[in-house]
């Protein structure tokens, strides 16, 4: 739920919305519960498979394709985010096995989502003699607005939230849900939903990019789509990132910010290789056509 708060200082009248969940289950008979980040996740993926076809069929690639490779997405990217998780938190499953397959609690990664789909994607594209980027640039906008979407699962687990903040759009936090040292504090940064705000925007960018090229002679090459998703994702990651205080972190660095200035390098170096020295991307196929 969104609660409104009117409060009174001084001679002026502030306005600010207060953000809290209403829980994370949308209803429960018996011991069956319907969980929002389930049904998010199920949306999310319907959505992207859907928009994917449109947009393959627009550059001329037979829907089935991304039907049959949605598939290899979900069993490679969901069993890859949960693993990528629970090896950076192993120390709190260790002594409960059991909570390790609980993925509709949450505790998924995105980064590890990404690495198994692409792994995926790849092994997909080389069995049927696809281009593997040719898939990864019609992917990629399904992939960040489901980004986009899958974030409100944060919110209705009330996790991944930043730092204490009383700023306007605070979100309220439950007492069992804080970490230790900020228990004193009742409202933080609802960093999931700047995410969300920030994976829509890169979406509007994916999407121009996209129809910029349908329109263009010579067409984007392949694999510009997905170079622009890896740059202009994880900018937005790195410094969201920065006010979380639930990082999974490798020694004193947070993980996702390493691993995101490591995408933002990859995308460069794969825009330059293929407009500075103008060649096309090594690929499990040999083509001559670099539209994307």
């Amino acid at each position: 739920m969104i609660g409104l708060e009117i409060g009174w200082n001084s001679s002026i009248l502030p306005l600010a919305f207060e953000f809290a969940s209403p829980g994370p289950i949308i209803f429960q008979i018996g011991n069956l519960a319907i969980r929002w980040y389930g049904l998010l996740i199920a949306s999310a993926v319907l959505l992207g498979v859907t928009l994917s076809q449109y947009l393959a069929q627009r550059r001329g690639v037979h829907p089935d394709a991304i039907s049959d490779v949605a598939i290899w997405l979900v069993l490679g990217a969901i069993p890859a985010a949960r693993l990528y998780y629970v090896l950076f938190q192993w120390p709190n499953y260790a002594d409960r096995p059991g909570e390790i397959f609980a993925i509709w609690k949450g505790g998924i990664a995105i980064h590890g989502a990404i690495l198994g789909g692409l792994l995926a994607v790849l092994i997909f594209a080389r069995l049927n003699r696809i281009s593997f980027w040719m898939l990864t640039d019609l992917v990629a906008p399904s992939l960040i607005l489901g980004q986009a979407i899958g974030r409100w699962g944060n919110f209705f687990n009330s996790e991944a939230f930043g730092k204490p903040t009383d700023l306007p759009w605070k979100l309220f936090i439950p007492v069992d849900r804080r970490p230790l040292e900020y228990v004193e504090f009742d409202y933080f940064h609802p960093t999931f939903l700047y995410e969300s705000l920030w994976n829509l925007l890169v979406f509007a960018l994916l999407l121009a990019l996209f129809f910029y090229s349908l329109n263009r002679k010579p067409p984007l090459k392949l694999g510009t789509i997905f170079m622009v998703y890896m740059i202009a994702y994880s900018l937005g990651r790195v410094w969201i990132e920065g006010l979380r205080t639930d990082s999974l972190m490798l020694a004193e660095f947070r993980i996702a910010q390493l691993v995101s200035l490591g995408a933002i390098s990859l995308g460069v170096l794969g825009l330059v290789w293929l407009y500075g020295f103008d060649r096309p991307l090594p690929d499990v196929v040999s083509t001559t056509d670099n539209n994307a």
